[in-house]
């Protein structure tokens, strides 16, 4: 089955692009569109109702769609006797477009592929509105955040965000009975996509799930997106899938987390849930984590990763880029390469853009900055905390006297601790 084309004379609507409009009967405002009431078809749903919401009291409205005179987006013209004829409310097993697809998760039919549906794609053709595609783009997420001009402007900008659509023909019939309906959407979808959801998007996603469904989800995930996603997450979400899991796992993800974060997650757990884990994982720096879950803060020593990018000053840019994709791989710091000597002694840091802006074959000493912010292994978190938010990096090296680099401080890491002390 293919989706549903649209014409030159068809016009298409979002669904957050109509819903709030003023509803006017013979000119005169009545009230506003509340939501869309549809039934289901093979490839599309079509428009059956239109619910408008009164002030002072009235009851809602439930007007056929034959009945709208006219649709636009700035509202909806009615050429109507009387209104109270309508008065009413959906039946159980209505369909409600606002109320029972908007924000709902969007998972494939083995509950392996999420995403949230932010807009639903509207056409009018010939007297009739039909909804098409449900949209879990960005663009859908900023206009429903109220952003619609930026939406607007990114959507004219980047033409994937058009795409991120998926035609109804692949959505699941809905229940019978939807009543106020709390699942998810369910669509014939392949579960590949989930790797590009946001660690950020997806521990939201995770947490509204029922414990089944986020443990059989998160099973599906890479170690690196998995242990990105179970930082992301609520305390007592990590408590509870963590709880569900094999502790060997578990081990493998917080070994993939700086000290600071491992120290973060393990501080949810009770103690001898986290030294089990301790004493199954690998990570080459349990004293640093041990020593931040008996809060031992008073200097930055113990927040520093040794997983950071570094090269010697007579290495070539183009070497150092063929480089980094291996290299990065293993690293908590991506923005800055650091120089240092072959006793360990930092000589200069190359953010990022300064690398890729390079010459070919341009050492590092000759675009590295030499004057470095940096950290002294002594320093306090209130010292830290300072110099990052004074100049802005990402992260900081931390030296000793002799200028020999002790590690690496991402600027996240201090600003995790601080909410947790």
């Amino acid at each position: 089955m293919t989706p549903m084309k649209n014409s030159q004379n068809d016009q298409v609507f979002f669904l957050s692009d109509l819903t709030g409009i003023p509803v006017r009967n013979q000119g005169k405002k009545i009230g506003k569109l509340d939501d869309l009431l549809i039934v289901e078809h093979e490839k599309v749903a079509v428009v059956t109702h239109v619910i408008v919401n009164r002030p002072f009291g009235h009851k809602s409205l439930l007007i056929p769609f034959g009945k709208v005179g006219e649709l636009k987006r700035d509202g909806i013209e009615l050429s109507l006797p009387t209104v109270e004829a309508f008065e009413g409310e959906p039946e159980e097993n209505q369909v409600l477009l606002k109320d029972h697809i908007l924000d709902k998760k969007v998972i494939d039919l083995d509950g392996n592929e999420i995403d949230v549906v932010y807009d639903v794609k509207l056409v009018l053709r010939s007297g009739s509105l039909y909804a098409t595609d449900v949209d879990f783009s960005r663009y859908g997420l900023l206009k429903r955040l109220g952003l619609r001009y930026v939406a607007q402007f990114a959507y004219h900008l980047a033409e994937m965000f058009k795409k991120e659509t998926i035609p109804w023909t692949y959505v699941q019939r809905l229940p019978e009975k939807i009543g106020s309906f709390k699942g998810n959407v369910q669509l014939n979808i392949l579960k590949e996509a989930l790797p590009e959801i946001h660690p950020v998007d997806l521990a939201d996603i995770l947490e509204e799930l029922s414990e089944e469904q986020r443990l059989a989800i998160f099973n599906e995930l890479e170690t690196d997106h998995a242990s990105d996603t179970l930082e992301e997450m609520e305390p007592r979400v990590q408590r509870s899938l963590i709880s569900s899991m094999d502790k060997e796992r578990v081990a493998d993800l917080i070994d993939e987390m700086t000290p600071a974060q491992a120290a973060d997650v393990l501080s949810v757990l009770p103690t001898d849930q986290a030294e089990e884990i301790l004493d199954l994982m690998e990570h080459d720096e349990t004293e640093k984590i041990e020593a931040l879950l008996e809060n031992q803060v008073d200097t930055i020593a113990n927040l520093t990763t040794n997983a950071y990018i570094r090269f010697v000053p007579d290495t070539h840019s183009d070497l150092v880029i063929a480089a980094y994709r291996k290299a990065g791989e293993e690293s908590d710091v991506l923005d800055y390469i650091y120089v240092v000597d072959h006793d360990n002694k930092l000589k200069g840091v190359v953010s990022l853009p300064e690398l890729l802006m390079a010459k070919q074959s341009t050492p590092l000493s000759e675009i590295m900055t030499t004057q470095v912010i940096s950290l002294d292994s002594t320093d306090t978190l209130e010292a830290a905390e300072e110099k990052f938010k004074r100049y802005g990096f990402s992260a900081l090296p931390v030296l000793d006297g002799e200028d020999t680099i002790q590690g690496v401080v991402p600027y996240r890491d201090i600003m995790q601790l601080e909410h947790n002390l």
